[in-house]
């Protein structure tokens, strides 16, 4: 055992898989990993796990490193109880060192002087009262951990119980430990750390002392040592305190004393940490010392004499300084920025060295970890030839791709205040300037960025390589409608349409209006849930404004337009790079005659969570002002609770409040089992109760939302018949064309009495779109609810869709006709098109037919759930989770609480997206919500 210990033949490495490409991964001989998918700090953190996993592949030692666990001593307890060595100080040190309250204490007992601090708080309170006895400003900060988390400056009492909220929370997700002390705040001191290497006889001694006064949020940015700057007597006395504490905790291995001095010396301690650091390469340049190698013979045995490490030995040669490169932007308050590295070239030279993190040409940068990209040392006879060095190394990087702090690195290196050793914890307040970098040109990149794009987009320079056409505008050529129009800005005074009548009459006499209209009144879908369902909701505005005007005047006789909501926010910001309320804006200008109406996910208004009651309400409050008229309201499991607080919102704004029954299964199929005794769910008693309960919750308009388009024709004149028995109100249908026959359950509707129904434009409908808009309208044609409108007029816009839809094609899914699988495995139209391609993403592509039988499946599993957003993410989240892990429906039922679930399937048996009706086996729920448990509570 000692030999291969000692002389470290085999080096094995723990990753997660978020961690999985990592250079940590590759540089070591033998890689495991660690944790499950989805759970990138947590993996890390399972103790039970890394013993397993060392016991398993032979591991005779671990090194905790500098983060997660390397402070803890349960995992230095499960090691000792495995027969493995743990790298690092006993238990006991640990537990003390570990608790900065413990620490101060054990400080206070040696004499080494201590910031008033409190004991550990259980409240805001308590708190508010220690901050009174010591006053103003003082530091709120976690009791476990370090790296500058968990820790907030007060200025004033007001400020208090933000900042107690914020670093609770944050040592909590960081530390697995939430408690909490206070302590009076030094201002201007330099941050100042002692090294320390002991080997658990007795024997502990100093490698002199390091400065990171220079820090950005508590966390340091450059060290160097020695500490210049300071007086020898100070820096003596330093290194007594240090001694001190290391001798009374038995030090084992390498631990670092940090202290704070102020303007006039004088000297505060503040903490020990029980590991290595990240800035040890410091001392280790200056000093001779390999620290890591230091701490591995130490554990194998070996005494300080015997390592030729002893006070009288160790001296300082010369400076170094630690700059440590990130993916942030220094301008922006050093935001973290993710990606690729699309080139990366390091530095080299006499008195450099490197010790990379994750940087390579790539790489790929994740926002699950620290942002060090890669931690660059320089050493020299002094600090200002060790700056000069370090800057010259700064510039010859090249790491494209993404941000990073080099130039600002540039800056405090060349920076007088920093060179002369007089910077302190608030440099980077009091120098802004070091935040004035120049903007790099990217010349390479951009140059092949231009290749790029000529090769495939082509030049109007450059003959012989075609532009791709573009969208072709809508002109007056198309129709003699538009012929007096320009297409861009047209003048010609627009229609009345029904938002006339509904701004002239008010909602009460224009909602009667609409029960006694005999046409069938038609939304057009096409400039939202239509091409969202086709196109993954990609549509730019631009696009949309082509046609607002002519639409206008075209068909005034439209009942509503839906443009917004439900899944426009999040594509408009994250991919499109538009403002949602300015598409408002402008598409309320070019059509004033036509209503708008959009979609609300109730208590997740149009997010994918549950939001607070205020924020429902002030949205729909801001909806309305910018030119919304109907909110179409919904819950993706018919929970009228979780709708009400939009509803009297929208009442309140006097908007129209359309409330949704999301429709599931086969209604009919549900009545023909209730009469005979069967179980059933979705019966035609389940709708109308509903609508009765929507109608005295506030509902103007009553919404059949039928997303996987399973209303059958001869369903929904049943129960569009049943609705308008049950209640007084307008009702609206929603469905889409996956199998093909959609159309037919529009003119059934129609029949029994439905006063809107939503189609699109036909270039841009069927399949996982609405029924055809043209194709309703020739249907009608003729008879007592004849739509008004004209096929001439509406023929046009369907060329001009027609020629946007080729432009969007690479955001089409790969349904190109109707199947009649949607009644098997009831996959939404809505989330048709995200689904396959949140496949191919996984590498799941060439699976996709055991993803809809997973779908299917899993719906079962769950109580044949309705399927809507986010209930609809649920299934298909859970069904990508078993296809991904080859798992079947008995594995769930039989190892739920092995299972690491996705957050939205743990979300939903908690509860969290509304209760479902009927209901999955609770043995499952409990199961599941036992297995989070054991994912994510902290070890203990």
């Amino acid at each position: 055992m000692r030999s291969r210990f000692e002389f470290f033949a085999v080096a094995q490495s723990l990753a997660s898989h978020e961690d999985r490409f990592s250079l940590h991964r590759y540089k070591a001989d033998e890689a495991y990993q660690v944790g499950k998918k989805g759970r990138p700090v947590q993996s890390y953190l399972d103790v039970e796990e890394v013993i397993a996993v060392a016991k398993e592949t032979g591991a005779e030692a671990i090194h905790p490193g500098y983060g997660f666990l390397s402070e803890r001593p349960e995992l230095r307890d499960a090691a000792e109880a495995a027969g493995i060595v743990f790298v690092g100080p006993s238990s006991e040190t640990l537990e003390i060192a570990g608790d900065k309250v413990q620490t101060r204490a054990l400080a206070e007992s040696l004499q080494v002087p201590i910031i008033a601090g409190s004991e550990e708080l259980s409240s805001v309170d308590e708190a508010k009262a220690f901050a009174a006895s010591c006053g103003y400003p003082v530091m709120v900060k976690a009791a476990h951990g370090g790296g500058g988390r968990g820790m907030r400056v007060v200025q004033s009492e007001s400020e208090l119980a933000s900042a107690w909220d914020t670093a609770r929370g944050e040592a909590l997700s960081t530390f697995g430990r939430d408690e909490m002390f206070v302590e009076k705040y030094v201002s201007r001191p330099k941050h100042v750390e002692v090294q320390l290497l002991g080997d658990g006889t007795g024997n502990v001694v100093h490698l002199y002392e390091r400065d990171c006064s220079v820090q950005r949020r508590h966390q340091k940015v450059i060290e160097y040592g020695p500490a210049f700057g300071l007086s020898d007597e100070t820096r003596a006395m330093l290194h007594g305190y240090a001694l001190e504490l290391g001798r009374k905790l038995s030090l084992k291995a390498a631990a670092t004393a940090e202290f704070l001095v102020d303007e006039n010396e004088n000297v505060y301690f503040i903490e020990i940490n029980p590991r290595i650091q990240v800035e040890h390469t410091v001392t280790e340049e200056i000093t001779g010392v390999d620290l890591v190698q230091s701490q591995l013979l130490i554990s194998s045995g070996k005494t300080l004499p015997e390592l030729g490490l002893e006070q009288s030995q160790i001296s300082v040669r010369g400076s170094a300084i630690q700059c440590r490169i990130t993916t942030e932007n220094p301008s922006k308050d050093f935001m973290p920025d993710y990606g690729k590295l699309l080139a990366y070239r390091s530095a080299s030279g006499f008195g450099i060295r490197l010790d990379a993190g994750s940087a390579f040409t790539g790489a790929v940068i994740t926002p699950f970890y620290d942002s060090m990209l890669v931690k660059i040392t320089a050493r020299g006879t002094n600090v200002r030839d060790t700056a000069r060095r370090m800057a010259r190394a700064l510039r010859e990087f090249r790491i494209r791709g993404v941000n990073t702090n080099i130039a600002f690195l540039e800056n405090l290196l060349s920076h007088e205040k920093f060179l002369d050793g007089s910077t302190r914890t608030s440099f980077l307040e009091e120098y802004p300037e070091v935040f004035e970098t120049p903007r790099r040109r990217d010349r390479a990149n951009r140059l092949l960025r231009f290749l790029a794009e000529v090769s495939i987009n082509g030049h109007e320079l450059m003959p012989g390589i075609e532009r791709p056409k573009k969208v072709r505008e809508l002109s007056a050529e198309d129709s003699p409608v538009l012929s007096s129009v320009s297409f861009r800005q047209e003048q010609a005074p627009v229609p009345a349409g029904w938002r006339n009548r509904f701004l002239d009459l008010g909602k009460e006499d224009f909602l009667k209006s609409v029960r006694e209209e005999k046409s069938l009144l038609l939304t057009d879908t096409t400039l939202r849930d239509a091409h969202q369902s086709l196109l993954a909701t990609r549509m730019r505005t631009a696009d949309m404004l082509c046609v607002a005007r002519p639409l206008a005047l075209a068909a005034p006789e439209l009942f509503s337009l839906e443009m917004w909501g439900g899944a426009t926010f999040d594509v408009m910001l994250r991919f499109l790079r538009e403002d949602p309320w300015e598409r408002v804006a402008k598409l309320r200008e070019a059509a004033p005659n036509i209503l708008f109406q959009m979609l609300l996910r109730g208590a997740n208004g149009v997010g994918y969570t549950s939001y607070p009651d205020n924020v429902i309400r002030e949205f729909i409050k801001e909806s309305h002002a910018a030119g919304i008229d109907i909110f179409r309201v919904f819950d993706s499991l018919n929970n009228p609770s979780r709708m009400k607080n939009a509803v009297e919102a929208v009442q309140k704004v006097g908007a129209i409040a359309e409330v949704c029954i999301c429709y599931t299964g086969d209604v009919l199929r549900e009545e023909a089992a209730a009469k005979a005794g069967e179980p059933s769910k979705f019966t035609l008693q389940y709708y109308t109760s509903l609508a009765r309960e929507l109608a005295e919750m506030g509902a103007d308009i009553i919404a059949i939302k039928d997303m996987a388009g399973l209303l059958r024709p001869p369903a929904a004149r049943v129960l569009v018949a049943a609705l308008r028995d049950s209640v007084d109100l307008p009702i609206h249908l929603h469905s889409h064309d996956t199998a093909g026959v959609q159309s037919a359950t529009y003119l059934e509707a129609s029949e029994a009495g439905v006063d809107v129904v939503d189609c699109a434009l036909s270039s841009m409908s069927g399949v996982t779109s609405q029924p055809s808009l043209e194709g309703i309208v020739s249907s009608l044609a003729g008879t007592e609810r004849e739509t008004g409108l004209s096929l001439e007029k509406l023929t046009p816009f369907s060329v001009y869709w027609e020629h946007v839809r080729s432009v969007y094609a690479p955001f089409e899914s790969d349904l190109r006709s109707p199947t009649a699988e949607v009644y098997e495995n009831e996959i939404p139209g809505g989330q048709y098109s995200n689904f396959r391609p949140q496949a191919e993403s996984l590498g799941l592509g060439d699976r996709w037919h055991e993803l809809k039988a997973a779908y299917a499946a899993v719906n079962e599993l769950l109580g044949g759930i309705v399927k809507v957003t986010p209930s609809s993410k649920v299934v298909g989240d859970f069904a990508l989770f078993l296809v991904a892990n080859d798992l079947s429906i008995e594995d769930v039922r039989s190892r739920a609480e092995t299972l690491d679930f996705p957050a939205s399937v743990v979300s939903f048996f908690q509860g969290e997206i509304g209760t479902p009706h009927g209901g999955f086996p609770e043995p499952l729920r409990t199961a599941v919500l036992r297995g989070k448990e054991r994912f994510t509570a902290p070890v203990s």
